[in-house]
């Protein structure tokens, strides 16, 4: 292989909907067969853009995650749609010391700008992983695989995807800040949720 040649695509396709139940959604991942893939765990999700945001404002994303004991640096291209589904070219690597990690980010000119929080777990099904998650802001599923076996399992969960949100919890957040300007800048939990 010519070492010149550019790397595959890696895109992520998934679709993302609002769930005023979780329980029945995992009932109905449970009936299906569907496999536990993660437990319930919590994430939290720093977002990194230079000063004058160039990244968020052409789409892109650079987000170093915590969760369940791993560290993960994510890269994220703009999304595009297809089959109502959301597209995004997504690169991950795994680090051994986020702080580390960060004092990278910064000393590159990247920026903290947005911590976002949230409990999730992950089931595999019909060639799909389904994330349950919980956010200070509401609960969601999403629905990363084939677009096809995505609108699949959409009908099967008994979501309704034209509830279907094409934004990310960052966009989302901030849409939300707009209406609720009381809203702390990130989108942590409260001392009351822990």
């Amino acid at each position: 292989m010519n070492s010149s040649a550019a790397a595959p695509s890696r895109d992520e396709i998934e679709i993302k909907l609002p769930a005023r139940d979780l329980d029945a959604v995992r009932a109905a991942l449970r009936d299906g067969g569907a496999a536990l893939k993660a437990e319930k765990h919590d994430e939290t999700d720093d977002l990194y853009d230079d000063r004058e945001r160039r990244l968020s404002a052409s789409g892109r994303a650079l987000r170093l995650r915590r969760a369940a004991g791993r560290v993960i640096l994510t890269y994220k291209g703009p999304a595009r749609f297809q089959a109502g589904a959301k597209v995004r070219e997504e690169r991950e690597v795994g680090v051994a010391d986020a702080e580390e990690a960060s004092a990278i980010l910064e000393r590159l000119g990247y920026e903290r700008r947005f911590r976002y929080q949230k409990r999730r777990e992950e089931w595999a099904w019909e060639g799909c992983v389904v994330a349950l998650d919980e956010t200070p802001i509401g609960t969601f599923v999403e629905i990363e695989g084939d677009p096809t076996a995505i609108r699949h399992l959409v009908a099967r969960l008994g979501l309704d995807p034209s509830e279907a949100i094409p934004y990310s919890y960052a966009e989302l957040y901030a849409r939300r800040r707009k209406e609720q300007p009381s809203l702390p800048g990130d989108m942590v939990w409260g001392t009351e949720k822990g």
